[in-house]
């Protein structure tokens, strides 16, 4: 399982799993993009398929997802992208500092697939954890 939603009163939380913090992050991206748009519409789209670059940086593994799941978010949004996945490149650590690399894959498409409106990450009950695997927790404001 790549994921799963919680309940939530007021707006949307899930969790997300991988073998690694990286793999964790990318379905942590898929669920949030999964909350926003038809995933499988939009990758069965006929539109030609898109990437554009993300660099984010923080000193927690928490604040890292924090901020690419924010910043996806942005892009998305602004750009009005079909974004239908995250693969992170890499994640390095420099100092006290984590840095992500990666691509999101998207789609110009003609008609309109979203689903609901994010209007933000919150920072409110996200953590990351490993056990047998990582489990990242996040909550969206819808």
């Amino acid at each position: 399982m790549k994921y799963r939603y919680l309940p939530h009163t007021a707006d949307v939380e899930f969790e997300a799993y991988g073998k690694t913090f990286k793999e964790a992050i990318e379905n942590a991206a898929e669920a949030m993009l999964n909350v926003m748009l038809d995933l499988k519409k939009v990758k069965a789209e006929k539109a030609q398929e898109k990437q554009v670059e993300i660099n984010d940086s923080a000193g927690s593994k928490e604040d890292l997802l924090w901020y690419t799941l924010q910043d996806i978010l942005t892009k998305t949004d602004e750009k009005a992208l079909h974004t239908y996945a995250l693969k992170v490149k890499q994640i390095k650590q420099k100092g006290s500092r984590l840095r992500l690399q990666g691509k999101l894959f998207y789609k110009k498409a003609d008609r309109d697939l979203s689903l609901l409106e994010i209007k933000a990450v919150t920072p409110y009950e996200l953590s990351v954890e490993k056990k047998k695997q990582w489990i990242v927790r996040v909550v969206v404001d819808v």
